[in-house]
């Protein structure tokens, strides 16, 4: 996938994100004055605060980047359409071949929804999510399998998330 792919979030985890990139972004001074202070503590080669002040800001940082990028491509609260096909913002159920009772359910949407109860979170972008897009019920498709394996699966059933 391109690094322009449209990312489904509910409002609920858009205004979740949001509130945790104003909440980083506000800490920015807070983890410059530390650094600072750490700074003037002397010998830097040796001087463990500010190392640990400096992990701190690049984490800090990287997860404002991959925010900022995940909400400039959320397409928010739109529901999936219900063409009948797998799409992000869609909930799916599979069945898992070679074992007839072996189905799950989950939405096809991005890891930063978090869970729904117990409905599992796919992204689009898993080698499982991958293999299914625009796949129909009864459609049936294959995926690469940690392992070098390869797994079957049977769409059964394709709705739109309800929240």
């Amino acid at each position: 996938m391109t690094g322009t792919a449209i990312t489904w979030l509910t409002q609920e985890a858009y205004d979740r994100l949001q509130h945790e990139l104003d909440e980083l972004v506000a800490q920015r001074p807070v983890i410059a004055a530390e650094i600072n202070a750490r700074r003037e503590e002397g010998d830097l080669k040796e001087n463990g605060g500010y190392h640990a002040a400096r992990d701190e800001q690049a984490k800090q940082e990287d997860r404002i980047r991959k925010i900022q990028e995940l909400l400039r491509q959320a397409q928010v609260g739109v529901r999936a359409s219900d063409g009948g096909t797998v799409e992000p913002g869609m909930v799916v159920t599979v069945a898992y071949d070679g074992d007839d009772s072996d189905q799950e359910t989950f939405l096809l949407g991005s890891r930063e929804e978090g869970s729904h109860g117990s409905l599992a979170v796919y992204s689009p972008q898993s080698p499982l999510g991958e293999s299914i897009l625009g796949a129909a019920p009864g459609d049936s498709r294959e995926y690469l399998l940690p392992n070098g394996r390869t797994q079957k699966v049977t769409v059964i059933e394709v709705e739109p998330f309800t929240g």
